[in-house]
C-alpha cells in the first residue's frame, strides 16, 4: 500500500495539534487478527498489559489490508490509535518518515533488546537510529499444511519431496472426491504462495537476489519461469468457491479434512491447536515440496504519534518483550518467539522444524521487509492478476514480474 506525501504531511499535522483523547495507560491497540488463534494470542498481551495496571481498547479489522486501508483513514482523521500492528521492515516506513510514529529506543536500550533479538531483526526495526517496532514474533512463511485423514483416503503415504509428488498427490486427493488445495483467493494469500514456489526454484542465493539486488539475470532466469509454470497448473487443483476465501477459512477446509492441503504461513498452526488438533496425529506440517529453507517475516508493534499516550505505549513495548509473553503468544499464534533466550521446549513439532531453520541460518525475508510498500503492491497486483487469468502468457508475465522491480 503506497500512501500519499501530501496526505500524510497532513495526517502529521493533525495528529499533533487535535484534539485527541488518551488517558495516562489506555491504549487502543489496532490489529488484523482476529481469527481464533490469533485472538488467543493478543490475549496473551493484553491480559499482561491490564496486569501491570493498562487498560486496553480492541479495535481489529479482518484483513491486513483492509486493516491497513482504515488505519490510513484513522491517520487521516487525526485520529490514530495508541498501538498499530505492523510488519517489521519496509511496512511503516513512510508513516516514520512522516513524522507520524514514536519511537521506543528508551524502552529498547533499558531492556536490551539488542543482546536478545536477532541482528537482522533489529536492523529491520531501527529506522535512522531509532528503534520504532516492538517485535513479538517471527512467522514462517513456507508451510504446507495437510489434513492426514485426506491423505489417508486419498492413499497418499507420506509428505510429497517434489513437485511432479505434490501434483501426483494432488491428483489422488481429486479421485477421492477431496478438494486438493485449501486456496485463500485473495491476492496477498497468492503473493506468499509465489513467494514459496519462487523460493524452491531460484534457491535462497536467487531469492534475495532478486528481492534485495533485483538482479536482472534471476528475474530473467528458467527458476522464474518454472515458478509461474508451477504456479499456473495449481489453478487445476482449486475449488470454485476460491476467490475472496480468508485464509483461515481456507485451514478450515483442512482441519474439517474437505480439502488435503493449504500453503499459509505458521500462523495458520494456531487455527488447527485451538480446533484441538494435534500435529502429526490429526494434521501435517511440512516445508513446500523441495524447498532449500524457509521464508520468514516478522510480526511488530508499532505507536503512531498521539497526545498522551507515551506512557502507555511504552509499557506495552516493556509488555511485548516479556519472555513469557512471547513464548505464550507464539504457542497460541503458530508463530517462534524473536526472543533467542526463552524456553522453546514447550513448543511442538512444526516449530521445531521451523526453528531447526532458524538456527541453520537457512531463511531469507519475506518481501515487505525488503521491497518498498509501493513494490509489495505491485507484486501482490502481479500475481493475483496471474493466478486468476487461466490463459496468462508465461513469457509475459515474466517481464511483468521484472517491471515491478525497475
Amino acid at each position: 500500500m503506497t500512501y500519499s506525501p501530501l496526505l500524510l504531511a497532513g495526517a502529521a499535522s493533525l495528529a499533533l495539534t487535535a484534539p485527541l483523547k488518551a488517558q495516562d495507560l489506555t491504549a487502543e491497540v489496532f490489529s488484523s487478527w482476529t481469527s481464533g488463534g490469533e485472538l488467543k494470542a493478543l490475549d496473551a498481551i493484553k491480559s499482561e498489559f491490564e496486569a501491570r495496571g493498562g487498560t486496553w481498547e480492541n479495535a481489529s479489522v479482518a484483513g491486513f489490508e483492509n486493516a491497513n486501508a482504515a488505519f490510513q483513514n484513522r491517520i487521516m482523521a487525526g485520529d490514530p490509535p495508541a498501538v498499530k500492528q505492523l510488519i517489521v521492515g519496509q511496512d511503516p516506513l513512510e508513516f516514520i518518515e512522516a513524522g507520524l510514529m514514536t519511537p521506543v529506543t528508551d524502552v529498547a536500550e533499558a531492556g536490551h533488546w539488542a543482546d536478545v533479538i536477532p541482528a537482522s531483526i533489529l536492523e529491520s526495526i531501527t529506522y535512522d537510529g531509532e528503534i520504532y517496532l516492538t517485535p513479538v514474533g517471527i512467522h514462517g512463511e513456507s508451510w504446507m499444511f495437510y489434513s492426514m485423514p485426506a491423505f489417508e483416503k486419498a492413499g497418499i503415504d507420506g509428505e510429497p519431496e517434489s513437485w511432479d509428488e505434490f501434483f501426483a498427490d494432488m491428483d489422488a486427493l481429486k479421485a477421492a472426491g477431496i478438494t486438493p488445495i485449501a486456496w485463500g483467493g485473495q491476492s496477498w494469500q497468492e503473493a506468499k504462495v509465489f513467494n514459496m514456489v519462487l523460493l524452491t526454484q531460484v534457491g535462497l542465493d536467487g531469492f534475495m537476489k532478486i528481492f534485495v539486488d533485483k538482479d536482472a539475470d534471476v528475474l530473467s532466469s528458467e527458476g522464474v519461469k518454472s515458478t509461474l509454470e508451477i504456479v499456473a497448473k495449481m489453478r487445476g487443483y482449486v475449488d470454485e468457491g476460491a476467490p475472496g476465501r480468508n485464509w483461515n477459512d481456507a485451514t478450515a477446509m483442512v482441519i474439517e479434512g474437505t480439502a488435503g492441503v493449504q500453503f499459509m504461513g505458521d500462523w495458520a498452526k494456531g487455527e488447527f491447536t485451538n480446533a484441538g488438533l494435534t500435529p502429526e496425529v490429526d494434521f501435517g506440517c511440512a516445508m513446500a515440496p523441495s524447498t532449500p529453507g524457509m521464508i520468514y517475516i516478522g510480526d511488530a508493534f508499532g505507536y503512531p504519534k498521539l497526545e498522551g499516550a507515551e506512557a502507555a505505549q511504552k509499557l506495552m513495548a516493556e509488555v511485548v518483550m516479556d519472555p513469557k509473553v512471547q513464548v505464550e503468544f507464539s504457542l497460541n499464534k503458530g508463530s517462534m518467539p524473536i526472543r533467542t533466550d526463552v524456553d522453546k521446549s514447550q513448543f511442538d513439532v512444526c516449530t521445531q522444524k521451523g526453528l531447526a531453520m532458524l538456527e541453520a541460518g537457512t531463511i531469507v525475508p519475506e518481501h515487505a521487509i525488503t521491497i518498498t510498500p509501493e513494490q509489495v503492491g505491485l507484486l501482490t497486483d502481479f500475481v493475483g492478476e496471474f493466478f486468476n487469468t487461466p490463459d496468462a502468457d508465461i513469457d509475459e508475465a515474466m517481464e511483468q514480474f521484472a517491471e515491478v522491480f525497475e
